[in-house]
């Protein structure tokens, strides 16, 4: 998918800030709408030595060969190493690599304090910003304080609120917005997708979440799930914490826990819209059936089913039996229909 055309307002918005740049923008937004992939487009283009007419990089020119050969000496990529290579990322995982350490920060110091190539810019890339611990955090204040000239930070965030107040208070904000559907469902489809409009629903809009949740997806637990939970009062919690125990050993590490627990917090939340007399947003196949399992709650019961499943939610992240677990969350799920 080309990010740029998909997130054009806000591409042309990034654009004009090219004459006057700040120390450091905030890209935020929901997870899946392209803001990394945007975040390195605009760095490209400000280090290309022959921008296209729309700002984005030529592809062709030195600065762009060494962009894609990821050695640019004016630009720095702080990620977890979880999400870099697979050799990098089996040794993050041992090393908490979940996380942007300290001397990752800290390794910045010489690159600067040293001049630029060319007398260009300067850029350095924070993805995702909020996978900073405080210490790391404040670590990168430091620089963002007392900002060399010829700096900027781009910073990527789904998660605003968990980055240190100081933090989002020295950047300037650019909200990445949702893309309108039929713009995400035409790309989409054009990446070989079927079926985008439920997935790109089920994603909330994001067409790079959409395209994850298609490939999830593909071993058939999703419908297993969604069948098993409009079941109403024939639902078998022990029964069905087995077929997705299973789905989950099958998928080899592609499924985890908290995607499961993810599937269920989005029913909860059509069901309290179904209760509300509202259309559903992410199960919309199952719409009816969503809205006739509503009629059966009391919206008190539905409000503290979704406090706990959200509890849940971060207990999936923790080591634990994962079968144990399955069924705690469909016996609550038995127990909201009143069975």
């Amino acid at each position: 998918m080309n990010v740029i055309d998909l997130n054009h307002s806000i591409w042309l918005d990034l654009q004009s800030r090219r004459a006057r740049l700040p120390h450091a923008l905030l890209l935020t937004g929901q997870r899946g709408l392209g803001k990394f992939a945007l975040a390195q487009e605009f760095a490209a283009g400000l280090l290309c030595e022959r921008p296209l007419a729309n700002g984005a990089a030529c592809g062709k020119c030195l600065a762009c060969n060494w962009m894609g050969q990821g050695n640019h000496p004016d630009f720095r990529l702080l990620q977890p190493l979880a999400l870099a290579g697979e050799t990098e990322a089996d040794e993050g995982r041992k090393k908490g690599g979940q996380q942007i350490t300290i001397d990752q920060v800290r390794g910045l110091d010489e690159f600067l304090n040293v001049g630029t190539h060319r007398a260009g810019l300067r850029i350095i890339l924070v993805n995702p910003a909020e996978a900073m611990n405080r210490s790391t955090a404040n670590a990168l204040l430091k620089s963002l304080e007392e900002p060399c000239s010829g700096t900027l930070f781009l910073l990527v965030s789904s998660e605003p609120l968990r980055l240190l107040p100081t933090i989002r208070s020295r950047c300037q904000v650019v909200a990445v917005n949702v893309p309108a559907s039929g713009i995400s469902a035409a790309a989409l489809a054009a990446e070989g997708l079927a079926d985008p409009g439920r997935w790109l629903a089920l994603a909330g809009g994001s067409p790079g979440l959409a395209i994850e949740l298609a490939a999830l997806g593909q071993g058939g637990w999703l419908e297993l799930l969604t069948r098993r939970l409009a079941e109403k009062r024939a639902i078998d919690p022990i029964g069905l914490a087995g077929e997705i125990d299973k789905a989950i050993k099958e998928s080899k590490g592609k499924l985890a826990l908290k995607s499961v627990v993810e599937a269920m917090q989005k029913w909860l939340f059509d069901l309290t819209l179904a209760g509300n007399g509202l259309p559903v947003r992410y199960f919309v196949p199952q719409q009816a059936t969503i809205a006739g399992l509503a009629a059966m709650i009391p919206p008190a019961r539905l409000i503290r089913a979704y406090r706990t499943l959200t509890t849940r939610r971060r207990e999936a992240e923790q080591p634990l039996n994962a079968r144990l677990f399955l069924e705690g969350l469909f016996m609550d799920y038995r127990a909201l229909l009143g069975t």
